[in-house]
């Protein structure tokens, strides 16, 4: 006699419905959470750390010197053998001829003497004696100035020694025409009056205005 299933108990006949009652509970499960829940985020967590305080010090920068390479060691000398050997040396005879003709010898060089030296500025400076006017008195002016119509200023530069000499004299500033030679003549033929430092008189070169102006 064969078996019969009970049509209670299949549960296969009933597999659809319980699908379709658990598919309706899952979403209707999920809607609700997102309606009563709708932001879920993880708690922050702020990390706290301690911050650790450093100097920034300024680095000085250094220049490289291209330096020169150090000169190369001199070679040491070292002595080569040789087969040369040295002959006998003849000692002329060291006896003083009496009669022979000896050359004189060359005169002594001259020794050029040192210009001295004259100074610039003294407590005391040089002085023409008489003034200026005794350098005026003296001048001649030139026929050619004249002609001309030369006027102006020399400036004559005198070396006076110790005793108020002038030694020597040259031109600093110029008019030409004759004007220039005319007042170095004047100034070399003028007594001056010595300049000096602490007292004593001493050689000093100072600078003479000559005036050269025609009288209409």
């Amino acid at each position: 006699m064969a078996l019969k299933k009970n049509p209670k108990a299949d549960l296969r006949s009933k597999y659809s419905k319980f699908f379709e009652i658990s598919l309706i509970t899952s979403l209707a499960l999920l809607i609700v959470a997102f309606k009563f829940f709708p932001h879920i985020t993880p708690e922050k967590k702020i990390a706290t750390d301690t911050q650790e305080l450093f100097n920034v010090e300024d680095v000085q920068q250094t220049k490289q010197e291209n330096r020169p390479p150090p000169p190369p060691k001199p070679p040491i000398p070292i002595e080569a053998p040789t087969d040369n050997v040295l002959n006998d040396i003849d000692i002329s005879s060291t006896e003083l001829d009496v009669n022979a003709n000896v050359e004189a010898p060359p005169p002594p060089r001259e020794e050029k003497e040192e210009e001295p030296t004259y100074f610039v500025a003294v407590e005391e400076m040089p002085e023409p004696i008489g003034g200026i006017a005794a350098i005026q008195a003296k001048i001649v002016y030139p026929e050619i100035a004249k002609r001309a119509g030369v006027e102006g200023r020399v400036y004559i530069n005198a070396f006076v020694d110790e005793h108020g000499n002038v030694t020597k004299a040259v031109v600093l500033k110029g008019i030409g025409a004759g004007c220039d030679e005319a007042a170095l003549k004047a100034v070399k033929e003028t007594k001056f009056k010595p300049g000096k430092q602490r007292g004593k008189p001493v050689k000093v070169q100072v600078s003479v205005p000559v005036i050269f102006r025609l009288n209409n």
